[in-house]
């Protein structure tokens, strides 16, 4: 059985290790120079930093379970400013991630469209997210989902530069 729920604090092992997993498995084959991947493992899914994210009540988690097993989970930001979002009543889905194992089950979807109506109960119009160029999964997987292509952003990795592409949607 599928569930999903809104995260809290005591879920913060649970969400820096998913994140560390999900993030490392999703990018790290991007990333030439390994050290660079654990510096940024380190420094952005640790059980203080997910702490943090999780305290802030701009920032909203859900984990998605199969069988009480949590195998991902979706970051949700409250009004993040990107110039080409013209809604300043927005948010940036920052992420949204599946353990490979169980991409197989097709629940990206019921995620995503889950955090989507956190969003409108939230009285939000836009849903906006950013795409690594060469991650042709996740450009399908938004286009399919009616995200439109805005623009784009460089995503920093330990100093190294990625081309995203910016995604937006009308909720």
């Amino acid at each position: 059985m599928i569930r999903i729920k809104k995260s809290k604090e005591s879920d913060t092992e649970v969400l820096a290790l998913l994140g560390r997993l999900t993030w490392a498995e999703s990018h790290g084959h991007y990333i030439d120079d390994k050290n660079n991947l654990l510096k940024y493992l380190d420094e952005n899914f640790s059980v203080s930093k997910t702490k943090q994210n999780i305290k802030n009540p701009k920032q909203h988690f859900y984990i998605i379970y199969a069988d009480d097993l949590p195998i991902g989970y979706a970051k949700l930001i409250v009004n993040v400013i990107h110039e080409n979002v013209a809604s300043q009543n927005n948010c940036r889905l920052e992420r949204i991630f599946i353990l490979n194992d169980f991409i197989p089950l097709k629940i990206g979807k019921q995620l995503l469209t889950y955090v989507e109506e956190q969003a409108k109960a939230l009285k939000l119009d836009t849903m906006w997210l950013s795409v690594y160029i060469k991650n042709n999964r996740a450009i399908r997987f938004y286009e399919k989902n009616e995200f439109k292509n805005v623009g784009e952003l460089n995503f920093i990795v330990n100093g190294n530069s990625y081309e995203n592409i910016v995604f937006s949607k009308k909720l």
